[in-house]
């Protein structure tokens, strides 16, 4: 409950005499120490539901407890890592963070409080050391099922951080409310190695997961159920 602090009805000042009312102070929001803010995203939560009804797949893969990195692939102007976060936030009952806001007033304080994060290598690194989920995205690609280049620098993140990765295949209607986002199994390094080149085998090693998963999501006309409904562009 908020605290009701009652003033004086008669306050003495310079200028004369001033009538104070009692002033109520609105529940403080809880903000966790990366800026997201429980209350809003759940205020905002059946707002998101009215523009994507996100199917969420493959939660089991991921961990109950310690941080992971998660990687989507993207398409232009679909916000996929936007709605995938929300879903599987929800889904997991674990705050999601996701990866890619700007750095700019107004639309970057705003999505630093529904859990976005800078696409900077060392804000991830913190992120993951501090056991939470973490998802990045791909490039961005014209086509729903291409998995684009990935950001070899924030998948080092995950390697200095001894996090595990998963791919997230994320699909929508650019024409409907619906979405779909299937979590992979942990993609494991071929061979350990250290320094520059084990991010860029991780990464290309995460992208091509990622596509089998995109190809074996099919499309309109494969007539493989449920994922038909799941519209091309």
């Amino acid at each position: 409950m908020a605290d009701l602090i009652q003033f004086p009805k008669k306050v003495a000042g310079a200028a004369g005499t001033v009538l104070a009312e009692p002033l109520r102070h609105w529940p403080a929001h809880s903000v966790d120490d990366f800026g997201r803010d429980p209350h809003l995203v759940g205020l905002l939560s059946p707002l998101a539901k009215l523009r994507w009804d996100v199917g969420v797949g493959g939660v089991q893969h991921l961990p109950t407890r310690g941080g992971a990195l998660l990687v989507c692939n993207s398409r232009r102007w679909a916000l996929s890592n936007v709605y995938a976060a929300l879903a599987l936030s929800e889904a997991t009952g674990r705050p999601v963070r996701f990866v890619g806001r700007p750095d700019i007033a107004p639309i970057g304080p705003f999505m630093r409080r529904i859990g976005g994060l800078l696409a900077r290598p060392d804000e991830v690194l913190g992120a993951l050391r501090s056991h939470e989920l973490v998802l990045i995205s791909c490039a961005p690609t014209g086509h729903p099922r291409h998995a684009g280049v990935i950001d070899h620098h924030l998948v080092g993140a995950a390697i200095r951080s001894n996090t595990p990765v998963f791919p997230v295949a994320t699909m929508s209607s650019s024409v409907g409310r619906t979405a779909r986002a299937e979590v992979g199994p942990q993609v494991r390094p071929r061979k350990k190695r250290k320094g520059p080149l084990a991010e860029l085998e991780l990464a290309e090693q995460t992208q091509h997961h990622l596509q089998r998963m995109l190809d074996g999501f099919g499309g309109v006309q494969t007539g493989v159920a449920p994922l038909d409904w799941l519209a091309e562009g």
